[in-house]
């Protein structure tokens, strides 16, 4: 049974939510104390978050930020702001996927059940990937380069696979959007530009420059 970690200071809401998802047939838990989430969290390790913004003592953008220090659990923003900053600043923090308030219950459980099957179901021929002595670990989603290893997002580790394996191939920004978020929504150029970034930055802080090129007009490649 898979475990949801509920982030979300409305009493009401957090209630309905953990409610519902019991129904569906998922384990759930609020939060209890918002000074102490990464205890509950790294206590009860769940297998995906549902995280609010506003949050009293952190907000949101915060704690997925500390969260995205120690794990690469998928994250779902719940918020009532539904324009594209807070969209692209979700992501930019670490976050997986967004839905605005007020949402029908089964547009989220879709979600939830579309993002567990990308992170804990997919299949990979190979548990590594390499190029360039860049080693790109598919079991544990992290990329090593010498002695530096940097963990990834259920997302940037997507897009590095689908690069790694089509070296010398240009991949579209629709094949990698397709991969990244099949049917879900906020399927946009502003949040891939957003994860292809923060991945280029992961990769500069292990030493690696320039391994991903963009194509303009066409999409990205690893040469």
């Amino acid at each position: 049974m898979r475990k949801i970690f509920i982030i979300e200071d409305n009493i009401e809401i957090a209630k309905e939510l953990k409610e519902q998802l019991e129904m569906w047939g998922y384990s759930a838990e609020k939060v209890a104390d918002f000074k102490k989430v990464m205890e509950e969290f790294t206590a009860y390790n769940p297998d995906l978050i549902l995280m609010d913004i506003k949050l009293p003592h952190l907000n949101g953008f915060i704690w997925c930020e500390k969260i995205r220090e120690v794990s690469s659990v998928p994250i779902i923003f719940l918020t009532s702001a539904s324009d594209n900053i807070n969209l692209i600043t979700a992501i930019n923090h670490g976050g997986d996927d967004f839905l605005a308030k007020p949402f029908e219950i089964q547009v989220l459980i879709a979600k939830i059940k579309a993002l567990l099957r990308r992170t804990y179901d997919f299949e990979s021929g190979n548990s590594l990937l390499e190029h360039k002595d860049v080693v790109l670990d598919t079991d544990n989603m992290t990329i090593k380069y010498g002695n530096n290893v940097e963990a990834l997002t259920k997302n940037e580790f997507l897009i590095l696979e689908v690069l790694m394996e089509n070296i010398n191939k240009v991949i579209s920004r629709d094949k990698i959007m397709d991969k990244l978020w099949n049917t879900d929504s906020f399927i946009d150029d502003n949040t891939l530009t957003v994860n292809v970034a923060r991945l280029r930055k992961k990769l500069e802080k292990i030493g690696v420059n320039d391994l991903i090129s963009t194509k303009k007009g066409m999409g990205y490649i690893i040469e």
